[in-house]
């Protein structure tokens, strides 16, 4: 371990691994509430550095009108997921989703208005209703990550930037806190009564993401080795309208434009399916018409909005950067990983079921999302469940109840979705390999993406994953020794050879297309499917 590190490397009361909107609705809710505790708060960038900031479409919650309720935002969210969200959960999320949009405005978050001064409300792929509040048209999660940064900053005990946790620090069955890299380098324990993993997701897996490059998978990762059930990792979201161009991570074209009247074409201009139909669905339908017509990208045909440049500022100025005029060109767009739907599993106050650990927002499994994410849920899941969470620890409960998705581990009556083991994460690397001299870990990383995109995207085979796990085996065990020579790109690359393992395996045992999950050699969706499939491995470091 590192000695003198500092004093800010706790103890703590909590510590928050993960600076997003879960992470940090948390962290102002521990620190200012009426049982306030020692917060800390671990990201491995800035603090305004997570995948919030690069959210575009807006914050789902019904704010008011006589058309909308509480009911139809859960009807569209529950037909999005397939048949695996959790009721309670989704019914948490809508009803207590307002509240915390509105906790936000007063906190200085400055959405889009209509000239009357009301809230202007966006339509958005599987919703029936238009309940979507956002900022600068597209730059929603900027928005939101700059009011919270603000009210952190202000308020936590002590932030902690550029360090890199390795690993949940496990003892007597518990978790005491992380085992961190700090920016200096070396291993450091800081210490805490409480853990809440607030990651982020893992769209670094693929080749072609809408996620930042930090989005690696780190808290997944680090509970899957921990032995912490982990569920619903097969279910990778591809968000349709990715700017097809070599920038990384991907232009988001927010589903907002096809709210609004976008269309998407093919290369014959001919219209091939529902635009506001789930993301799921739309990205199965380019994914098939690519591969009848032999192209990598297809069109979103937004010449017939008006004023493009007063609604959507953000998009219009990405799109002038590449030479491309919304108004008279037609953008290529191609699918792009976006959002993991599934994660650490929770019960509905983010607990998990290792004592002392918590896990809110796409780090976690709370069956809001099921086996599809519904548009702009996202935002509003880290709100609500980030929030919960500090509520809980205020409030001394300890460890996990049989509610939300955590009744899937737990079992008992009122068990909704059975869940199947998947057992540990398979080995990628033969344990009595000789380690090799090491490869570049960016490199690796590339490796990985192409091995993942190609077997594990938009549509898998039995095939196609074996021959993705084949690759990332060979992969592993190329990079083994890696890690002294750079320490947290190592440690990112570990950390995605963990999570895609779990996916591979996850993705060869549901042999059904559902959601976010499609087979073509098995296209059905299958009633004796409808179950969490649960890693829970070894228990780690500790």
């Amino acid at each position: 371990m590192t000695p003198g590190a500092g004093a800010a490397a706790g103890p703590f009361d909590v510590l928050i691994v993960g600076s997003g909107v879960a992470g940090l609705s948390a962290a102002v809710r521990l620190a200012e509430g009426p049982g306030r505790l020692h917060v800390g708060v671990l990201t491995k960038g800035e603090l305004s550095q997570s995948a919030t900031r690069w959210a575009q479409g807006g914050v789902a919650a019904v704010l008011g009108g006589d058309e909308d309720s509480t009911d139809l935002h859960l009807a569209d969210t529950l037909g999005a997921g397939a048949g695996l969200c959790d009721v309670d959960a989704v019914r948490a999320l809508v009803d207590e989703g307002p509240a915390r949009v509105n906790e936000l405005i007063a906190m200085g978050a400055a959405f889009d208005r209509e000239a009357s001064g009301v809230l202007s409300l966006a339509r958005e792929g599987g919703h029936s209703r238009a309940r979507i509040v956002h900022a600068g048209g597209a730059a929603t999660g900027a928005e939101v990550e700059r009011a919270l940064v603000e009210a952190t900053r202000a308020s936590a005990g002590a932030v902690l930037e550029r360090w890199f946790a390795l690993d949940l620090l496990v003892e007597a069955g518990r978790c005491r806190g992380v085992v961190a890299r700090p920016p200096a380098g070396g291993e450091l324990e800081i210490r805490a009564e409480h853990v809440l993993l607030a990651t982020g997701g893992a769209g670094q897996l693929f080749a072609v993401t809408t996620n930042p490059p930090e989005a690696t998978g780190d808290g997944l990762a680090m509970a899957l080795r921990a032995g912490v059930p982990v569920a619903d990792v097969e279910f990778v979201q591809f968000h349709p309208t990715a700017l097809h161009h070599p920038a990384m991570p991907r232009p988001l074209l927010s589903e907002a434009l096809r709210g609004h009247g976008a269309l998407l074409r093919d290369g014959r201009g001919e219209r091939f399916v529902d635009e506001l139909a789930p993301r799921d669905v739309v990205s199965r339908a380019m994914a098939e018409r690519m591969r009848r017509d032999g192209t990598d990208h297809l069109w979103l045909d937004a010449t017939g909005l008006e004023a493009f440049s007063v609604r959507f500022p953000t998009i219009a100025a990405s799109l002038a950067e590449v030479g491309l005029d919304p108004a008279v060109d037609w953008l290529p767009i191609a699918p792009a990983a976006h959002h993991l739907s599934g994660g650490v599993v929770t019960d509905l106050h983010g607990a998990t079921a290792l004592g002392g650990l918590w896990a809110a927002g796409e780090a976690a499994c709370t069956g809001v999302h099921g086996a599809n994410r519904l548009a702009s849920n996202s935002l509003l899941e880290g709100m609500v469940f980030g929030a919960r969470a500090a509520e809980a620890m205020v409030a001394g409960i300890d460890g996990p109840a049989a509610t939300g998705a955590m009744r899937t581990v737990l079992g008992g009556p009122d068990e909704e979705i059975p869940g199947r083991p998947v057992g540990p994460v398979p080995s990628l690397r033969p344990e009595d390999a000789p380690p090799a001299a090491g490869e570049d870990p960016a490199k690796g990383r590339v490796r990985l993406q192409a091995a993942m995109t190609a077997g594990a995207g938009v549509v898998r085979s039995a095939g196609s994953l074996d021959a993705a796990e084949a690759q990332l085996a060979e992969l592993a065990g190329a990079w083994a020794g890696s890690e002294a020579r750079d320490g947290v790109a190592s440690g990112e690359l570990r950390n995605l050879l963990t999570v895609a393992a779990a996916l591979l395996a996850s993705a060869r045992l549901r042999t059904e297309s559902r959601g976010a999950h499609t087979r073509s050699d098995h296209p059905g969706t299958d009633p004796a499917w409808r179950l969490r499939l649960i890693h829970a491995g070894p228990a780690g470091r500790g």
